[in-house]
């Protein structure tokens, strides 16, 4: 048969990725946790501390989060039944987009399947338009940090954007953005400019504040001005005081900005949230919101449950254990003579290691020792500086940290 061939140069992909050891389609199959504080995670017979987990604050098994989700289900059903401009909105939905927005003192929100699918109809959407006026794509500048997400880049790419439309400046280099803010000035009528709050290889932090410094000094000079869209899916509920990531430590906004609830919130999906006018753009226009089913009710019931825990004592009791037990662990490896490959002040702690095959057998040796943890290889990262990704969480303890350093330590002296 002719699709045969087709077949043929796919299994030849599929054995060049096994070859080069960068498949992930093998990945473990966790059978469930046990019902402790930190709960572990149970692979067959044995139990698995877990350090590689976006759960920040431990809230996907909290007590309230698995109530308030039953309760959602037995409400409205276990899905939605159909995408929401055709069966309606239920009312768990509305109720999860108004906290959402209040959460980030916005006007409003829009909640997607994913922050995935936030991110690729949010950049598809403010490149793109029915109007050759005011919307018309060849205006229209996307200017990304150069680690930015893979979903922001296919977003990006999603737009189908002349290659004279993009450009990319240096990795947290604010004069590099300057630089190509100022070269472009009279060859677009727009820029969207798009990064990420939180970088999730190495905890490392985009500083709005100076972003939005440089993006005061050109706006006026585009006639359609600067928007900036700041996704923060590892930064909200995980950094600043009160949780609200990356907006609040460095005070200062994002036009739009990008959540997940699948991270420190313990539940799933991602949203959106900004002035009216660009979330009712958005309600009109991502193919990926109107044509695609919104998460489960029970889903968006934890999710709600997960907000409002954040902003009452339980919650900033968690950020501040968050906060205590990051210290705790950066403390031990300098005294442990380890090496982090970024000084992160986020949850996502970063051991430098420098080698691949190094890397796979510390991550295989520390399983054997009952630790879930992550190598992060090139070319995810830069060549000789492959680490091991450790994700600390609220409810790890002490004792937990100490171990986990412990047997890391070990296994580097041999």
């Amino acid at each position: 048969m002719a699709r045969n061939e087709f077949l043929d140069l796919l299994k030849s992909e599929i054995k060049r990725i096994d070859d080069s050891h960068t498949a992930k389609r093998g990945e473990m199959i966790i059978d469930g946790y046990t019902s402790d504080a930190n709960p572990k995670a149970i692979i067959g017979s044995k139990k698995y501390t877990v350090f590689n987990s976006n759960d920040y604050l431990g809230l996907r098994h909290h007590p309230k989060l698995k109530q308030t989700e039953a309760e959602a289900s037995e409400k409205f059903g276990t899905g939605p039944g159909a995408v929401r401009f055709i069966s309606g909105t239920l009312r768990v939905h509305k109720e999860l987009e108004s906290e959402i927005a209040k959460f980030h003192s916005r006007d409003d929100a829009i909640v997607f399947s994913s922050a995935f699918a936030a991110n690729l109809a949010t950049l598809f959407c403010l490149t793109k338009g029915q109007s050759k006026v005011s919307l018309v794509n060849s205006d229209v500048l996307v200017v990304s940090d150069e680690l930015n997400h893979r979903s922001i880049i296919d977003g990006i790419r999603l737009a189908n954007l002349a290659p004279e439309q993009k450009a990319i400046f240096k990795h947290l280099n604010y004069g590099d953005l300057d630089r190509v803010l100022s070269e472009n000035v009279g060859k677009f009528a727009r820029v969207v400019l798009v990064t990420d709050g939180v970088f999730s290889m190495l905890g490392e932090l985009q500083n709005i504040a100076k972003i939005n410094t440089i993006i005061k000094k050109y706006d006026a000079k585009y006639s359609q001005g600067i928007l900036l869209v700041v996704d923060d899916c590892h930064g909200v509920g995980a950094c600043g005081k009160t949780g609200r990531g990356c907006e609040e430590i460095f005070n200062s906004k994002a036009d739009l900005l990008i959540g997940t609830l699948g991270k420190a919130f313990g539940a799933d999906g991602g949203y959106v949230t900004g002035s009216q006018v660009l979330i009712d753009y958005l309600r009109e226009s991502a193919a990926t919101y109107i044509y695609s089913n919104s998460i489960s009710p029970g889903t968006a019931g934890a999710a709600l449950a997960a907000i409002t825990l954040l902003k009452h004592t339980e919650g900033k009791a968690l950020l501040k254990k968050l906060e205590e037990n990051v210290t705790y662990f950066k403390e031990k490896v300098k005294v442990a003579h380890l090496e982090l490959a970024a000084d992160s002040a986020h949850p996502i702690q970063p051991l430098l290691i420098g080698d691949g095959e190094r890397t796979k057998k510390l991550k295989s040796a520390m399983f054997k020792e009952g630790f879930l943890i992550t190598n992060i290889n090139y070319p995810i990262v830069p060549q000789k500086r492959d680490e091991i990704r450790v994700q600390i969480s609220a409810t790890h303890t002490f004792e937990e940290i100490d171990l986990l350093v412990k047997y890391f330590k070990t296994q580097f002296g041999k």
